[in-house]
């Protein structure tokens, strides 16, 4: 099951076109899964890895994502307006994993992409807003959403693919491919009052 059809009507729209989720060669990753899962074969019937869904506001996204950090009180029109903005956009990848069952996104993973001017004007991937819902944690769903989302970046060309993370999950990353660079390995941020 895992990748699903898909047909499309307004609600369903999605911010990328999903095929390129089944191109993505998890033996290229050196993440191990045990048992071995992929985008396209997540490890149970119930579950797909498939692209933002204009729909998935009413799916559980925004609370997933207010397990990570604050997301503010979103309405429909908000939403509508952003997911419009990024589709237009391009550059924007957000993937997630929903349990079928119930109707619910339970994982989410952004890739966003950097068009760049160095590297023969190549693209560099950025990696946001991992998270997955904590019910469902220790089904190897954290590695499968990022192993998605980085296998993805490779798929579009990127020539590399960066994250922050906080000083706990370094081992998780690492454990995916990710390294700390040498004298390169600094994250500083400038933050804004939101405004209100």
């Amino acid at each position: 099951m895992g990748i699903e059809k898909y047909n499309q009507d307004e609600n369903s729209e999605y911010i990328y076109e999903p095929q390129i989720l089944q191109k993505l060669d998890f033996s290229k990753s050196p993440a191990k899964f045990n048992p071995q899962i992929s985008a396209a074969q997540p490890g149970e019937d119930w579950m797909v890895v498939r692209p933002l869904q204009r729909d998935d506001y009413n799916k559980g996204f925004l609370q997933l994502l207010s397990q990570l950090t604050s997301t503010g009180n979103i309405s429909r029109k908000q939403f509508d307006e952003r997911f419009t903005q990024m589709k237009n956009a391009g550059g924007y990848y957000v993937t997630v994993i929903e349990d079928k069952r119930i109707s619910q996104i339970i994982g989410a993973a952004t890739l966003t992409i950097e068009q760049k001017f160095i590297h023969n004007c190549s693209v560099r991937g950025r990696l946001e807003d991992v998270v997955v819902n904590d019910t469902y944690r220790g089904k190897q769903l954290g590695k499968l959403i990022v192993v998605t989302v980085s296998l993805l970046a490779q798929e579009l060309g990127c020539y590399k693919m960066s994250l922050d993370c906080k000083d706990k999950l370094i081992k998780f990353y690492e454990s995916l491919g990710y390294k700390l660079e040498p004298g390169n390995s600094n994250a500083m941020n400038m933050r804004f009052e939101e405004p209100s």
